[in-house]
């Protein structure tokens, strides 16, 4: 079911509040919003709201110069929802949620956002609907995107603070990153059992989908694997990255010689799923506004688990 909430107008706000005891020296509002992880492009946000920056509980200027003791409060604010994503009531398994960021378990076979073929049936249609019954704006900010038969945990920004701090995270600019571990099946017994694959990728010539190993002209990637299990002729991988290119681990394990069964595009092998045999099963990071150490899995799905057979696959 849709919604017509283009008929609506919603708000959000985000009320942040820091205390300066701990600074050794005095500083502008900016260098001390730098050191917290905020970017440039979200200051500059931040500007366009006049009374978005307080100290002291006066509105101030990001060349402000905070003393020790002083009090900073953020208010930040979005009015606007993303163009093109029409809301649509369809299953979201939400694992957590604050407000500044959701973790949800993205069923195989759901895109992440729409395309020509995929306008009413994405993770970003379901949001859209989701916010929209709450009479909250949306604007869709997935911070680690899952391939449409890629199932598992992703991690969806609230608003542009959170976003960009959780986006230099995962492209490896912050101090603590994003650590993202899958599971994956392949036929036979892999060896050997444990490694690291570094191969970069590019383009497959000729095509704008497929990924291939260019070791002249594409870019650094790297994954580390370990075998959890052998069952029934297959082997359980975990896998994570220390990169993430678009197919990395579907490229890598192909390259190693070992193929994600179910894979359409690389190793067309569907006798046992129908689908390429990539789940992404735990994320770990520090919340991006607070500070905490968060880690969640998400279980096995159930065409996965079938492919061990009657005894399940050790974890």
């Amino acid at each position: 079911m849709m919604s017509n909430h283009r008929e609506r107008e919603y708000f959000m706000e985000r009320t942040l509040n820091y205390t300066t005891e701990n600074l050794i020296t005095s500083m502008p509002v900016s260098h001390f919003l730098k050191q917290k992880g905020f970017s440039s492009q979200n200051l500059v946000q931040l500007k366009k709201n006049p009374d978005a920056v307080l100290a002291n509980e006066v509105p101030c200027f990001m060349n402000h110069v905070l003393h020790p003791g002083d009090t900073l409060t953020l208010h930040i604010r979005e009015a606007r929802s993303s163009e093109k994503i029409p809301p649509v009531e369809l299953p979201l398994d939400i694992v957590y949620e604050d407000e500044d960021l959701m973790v949800i378990n993205k069923p195989a076979g759901m895109p992440i956002h729409p395309s020509m073929n995929n306008y009413y049936n994405s993770m970003a249609n379901a949001l859209a609907y989701y916010f929209d019954q709450q009479n909250r704006p949306f604007v869709f900010r997935c911070i680690n995107r899952l391939d449409r038969d890629t199932s598992g945990l992703t991690i969806v920004a609230k608003h542009y603070v959170s976003a960009g701090m959780l986006s230099a995270m995962i492209s490896n600019k912050a101090a603590s990153g994003i650590t993202r571990e899958y599971l994956a099946i392949v036929k036979g017994s892999v060896q050997p059992p444990e490694g690291t694959i570094t191969a970069p990728l590019g383009r497959k010539e000729g095509s704008i989908i497929e990924r291939t190993i260019d070791f002249e002209k594409g870019e650094s990637a790297i994954t580390h694997y370990k075998v959890l299990d052998e069952k029934n002729g297959h082997s359980l991988v975990s896998l994570i990255l220390e990169t993430g290119r678009t197919h990395q681990i579907r490229i890598h394990m192909k390259h190693l010689g070992y193929p994600l069964i179910g894979d359409y595009l690389y190793n067309p092998d569907m006798e046992r799923i129908q689908r390429q045999a990539l789940h992404a099963w735990k994320l770990s990071f520090v919340h991006p506004i607070t500070g905490e150490k968060m880690q969640f899995t998400a279980p096995l799905p159930e065409d996965m688990a079938k492919v061990a057979g009657d005894t399940p696959w050790v974890i």
